[in-house]
């Protein structure tokens, strides 16, 4: 083999291994979650987190009692015939009360009732202490749930988006995790976790490639929190997505094994 030959062949050789290495820079620290949780000690979680009632708020409230007739007219509800018509009070689908922006709702009997700044078993215990005082209904079982408890998650997820919570307990890796997890191309540093603080936005950096936030006060999702997954600033300088700089690596490497090749024959063949 001649020396030029074997220059063209090192060369070659070279700078597919460029190519190929630059194709797949990201590491395994840029991607892996919790990766020093062997190191995180064990802690009691928030388990009596419960979210604060705030305006636009819609609670599903439901008050039972022995005497069913008493108790009807706090939870109206609709039926809706086979037509889709509005026909009668039923059981099937609730009304919500609504958070008004004065943070009251009006309920039958009671009146208006300030409610924002209320967490849900607080407001069960206020309107129990309300019906029994008055004597509206006696032994009342009250149950307040939220019909709008809602998370947004936008940036780098397979599938971005408002979701409604199915849950009062719902952690930030349950609302990623509805939202289809993390892409590739995302920056798992600097993810922005931003809240409302009784009318006051505040903003949180999480880095859930380490395992701080399992232990965190933020790890539990607020109403109408909003997290936001960028982009790494690695695909921000590429331009491109990893499966293209594959082919395009791949690519250039072909192009120059076959300039190679062509080479290789023309000695041989000399």
């Amino acid at each position: 083999m001649t020396k030029s030959l074997r220059t063209v062949l090192r060369t070659t050789l070279l700078a597919g291994v460029a190519l190929l290495s630059l194709a797949g820079c990201t590491s395994p620290k840029d991607i892996l979650y919790f990766q020093d949780i062997d190191q995180v000690d064990p802690q009691k979680i928030d388990a009596e987190y419960q979210p604060v009632i705030t305006k636009d708020d819609k609670l599903q409230i439901v008050i039972s009692g022995p005497d069913k007739s008493v108790v009807a007219p706090y939870n109206f509800t609709l039926f809706y015939s086979s037509s889709g018509n509005i026909a009668n009070a039923n059981a099937n689908s609730t009304i919500p009360y609504l958070v008004d922006a004065d943070g009251c709702i009006d309920m039958p009997g009671l009146g208006r009732i300030h409610v924002e700044g209320m967490r849900r078993t607080e407001l069960v215990n206020h309107i129990t202490t309300l019906l029994t005082e008055r004597g509206l209904v006696k032994e009342p079982v009250v149950s307040v749930s939220f019909m709008n408890y809602r998370v947004t998650v936008l940036g780098e997820v397979h599938r971005p988006g408002t979701y409604t919570m199915p849950s009062e307990r719902v952690t930030i890796l349950q609302a990623l995790g509805m939202a289809g997890d993390l892409s590739l191309n995302a920056d798992r540093h600097d993810i922005i976790l931003i809240r409302d603080d009784h009318g006051k936005q505040i903003h949180y950096k999480i880095d859930l490639t380490e395992s701080t936030i399992l232990n965190s006060e933020i790890f539990f999702m607020h109403q109408n929190d909003v997290l936001y997954v960028p982009q790494s600033a690695k695909r921000i300088a590429s331009g491109t997505t990893p499966t293209g700089l594959w082919s395009i690596a791949l690519s250039t490497l072909s192009t120059l094994v076959t300039v190679a090749t062509f080479f290789i024959v023309r000695v041989a063949t000399k």
